[in-house]
């Protein structure tokens, strides 16, 4: 980098940098502490994560390549993630129909019910690790300020 480059750089000022590091901490002490309570419950983050998205789908089903982008993973490790939850009967894969290289994730009775089971406690875990700690005009604050951010890192992966 030359100096004039260095020059030009909009360093952040001390309070976006005390803003950018609490950030940075909360959100790694919290997928850590949520990941450390799912863990005696036999699954991950991402795990929970995969059966929430595919809840949610139509026919509580998804492409591959949709569920990748939905839950930020490459193709290659999701596949291995639904390969070890497909042994654990949570999940299964299915052809597309017309695209014989497509295929879909699928929930299996097993997996809602896992869901169903262990939500109430991860809901229980989000709220006292994050929500309860915030005011509601906190929480409205939050959402309104991290909204434009996070739709702005979805355009840029291309789930706008």
């Amino acid at each position: 980098m030359t100096t004039t480059e260095a020059d030009e750089t909009p360093w952040l000022t001390p309070e976006e940098q005390r803003l950018w590091r609490a950030h940075l901490e909360v959100s790694r002490l919290l997928m850590f502490q949520l990941e450390r309570e799912l863990q005696p419950l036999g699954l991950s983050v991402h795990d929970y994560t995969i059966l929430v998205e595919l809840s949610e789908a139509p026919e509580r089903r998804m492409r591959m390549t949709d569920l990748a982008v939905a839950t930020l993973q490459s193709k290659s490790r999701l596949s291995h993630q639904i390969t070890r939850m497909e042994r654990s009967g949570l999940v299964s894969r299915e052809d597309c129909e017309g695209d014989r290289r497509g295929l879909y994730a699928v929930l299996t009775d097993k997996g809602l019910d896992t869901l169903r089971r262990l939500a109430p406690d991860h809901v229980r875990s989000v709220r006292a690790h994050f929500i309860d700690l915030l005011t509601p005009a906190q929480v409205s604050s939050m959402y309104t300020a991290l909204a434009p951010v996070a739709e702005h890192l979805r355009e840029l992966r291309g789930r706008g």
